[in-house]
């Protein structure tokens, strides 16, 4: 019976949980479609987002498709498919791996970020204090999150795929031999408009992900400095995992699979 009773409590929590998270989105988003507008606060998420995860964004990309490069010609390399490296790299890059890891770079490094300076605004009263004077939480704090992390993501994603490419192409054509002119004719003849839109729409759906989560993490964060350190955990590892499960739903219905 005490088993039942735990199973039941659990679901109940999580049902608690969901209901809470969707009422706190709903409630976002409602409050960042009114006026007033902070473009400032907004303009300078989209630079916290964007401009400071581009090096962390384009490192990650680069050594990922040197390594896929080299991965696929050894594997091709055994029947003889060599040829196929370059079509392999960029479908790779532009559909999986591109937004994936891009993504995930983001939300250990800004879905930390963001819940524990909202988590420590909570801690410290001062989303009370901007109750106090009339400015709503969510419309400042939250909504121009989730707006720069939808729009930022997808800019993110292109130049990763970019550095992507190209990190292949140097381990292609300067490492393995490859003739420079034949592997982008390859890589270009191979890539069609859905595989780099799929991956943009991943990245939109991969950013409202990271910024919700480290917004809600922050928000209903407590008990002082060890409750901050929790919600930043929690925020890294649900948008992980979310990720996660929603590129695999994306991919079944994006590509129909």
């Amino acid at each position: 019976m005490s088993i039942l009773a735990g199973i039941g409590r659990i679901f109940l929590e999580f049902l608690a949980s969901v209901g809470r998270l969707s009422l706190f989105l709903g409630n976002s988003l409602w409050e960042g479609f009114k006026p007033p507008y902070f473009f400032r606060q907004i303009l300078r998420q989209f630079l916290e987002i964007g401009y400071l995860s581009l090096p962390v964004v384009g490192l990650t990309a680069l050594f990922t498709g040197m390594v896929l490069a080299l991965q696929s010609y050894t594997g091709f390399s055994r029947f003889n498919a060599e040829n196929a490296v370059a079509s392999v790299v960029i479908l790779s890059m532009t559909r999986e791996l591109g937004p994936v890891l891009a993504g995930l770079m983001v939300a250990g490094r800004m879905g930390a970020s963001m819940a524990a300076e909202i988590g420590t605004m909570r801690v410290t009263e001062q989303i009370d204090a901007l109750t106090t004077l009339s400015t709503h939480p969510s419309k400042y704090l939250i909504a121009p999150r989730i707006l720069a992390g939808v729009l930022t993501l997808p800019l993110l994603v292109m130049v990763a795929d970019i550095i992507g490419v190209f990190g292949g192409y140097l381990v292609s054509v300067y490492k393995l031999g490859f003739n420079p002119a034949t592997y982008l004719k390859q890589s270009w003849d191979f890539l069609e408009r859905a595989d780099v839109a799929s991956g943009l729409i991943k990245a939109a759906a991969f950013g409202f992900i990271i910024t919700s989560m480290g917004c809600y993490q922050g928000y209903y964060s407590k008990g002082g400095a060890q409750g901050v350190g929790k919600a930043t955990t929690n925020a890294v590892v649900s948008a992980s995992i979310l990720i996660l499960i929603t590129n695999y739903l994306l991919t079944a219905i994006l590509f129909d699979a």
